[in-house]
């Protein structure tokens, strides 16, 4: 699976932006997807996670009520839509693709890794 991600830019706080993810390859539907972030200095950490079907999701406690992670497997896309965004968003944000169908927010259980789009938050 070939991933890229898109729609990252700066934004003032308060403001959205939607993220898109392109995947390459027949395996798309048939597993998990995450959106993961890093900021300068710090750790990548999940955001958000997508099971193979979409029916089931889980975010990181500090998006919750602000993000929603989608995806279309007809089209290969997984989507995060950001509303209220706030300085602590900025990060390049990453999507991936996990080994299994099964939803899991562990680093370690994706496998395959975009390039990463830029978020900025500014105050």
């Amino acid at each position: 699976v070939q991933l890229q991600a898109s729609g990252g830019g700066l934004v003032q706080a308060g403001g959205s932006l939607r993220l898109s993810c392109t995947a390459s390859g027949r395996t798309f539907s048939r597993v998990a997807m995450g959106w993961f972030r890093q900021a300068p200095g710090k750790e990548r950490e999940v955001v958000a996670a997508i099971s193979s079907s979409g029916g089931s999701t889980r975010y990181a406690d500090s998006v919750k009520g602000r993000f929603t992670i989608s995806r279309d497997n007809a089209k290969n896309m997984v989507y995060l839509q950001t509303i209220n965004l706030k300085p602590e968003d900025t990060a390049v944000y990453y999507c991936a693709a996990g080994r299994t169908p099964f939803l899991t927010a562990a680093v370690r259980d994706y496998e395959y890794w975009g390039q990463g789009t830029l978020v900025t938050v500014s105050s």
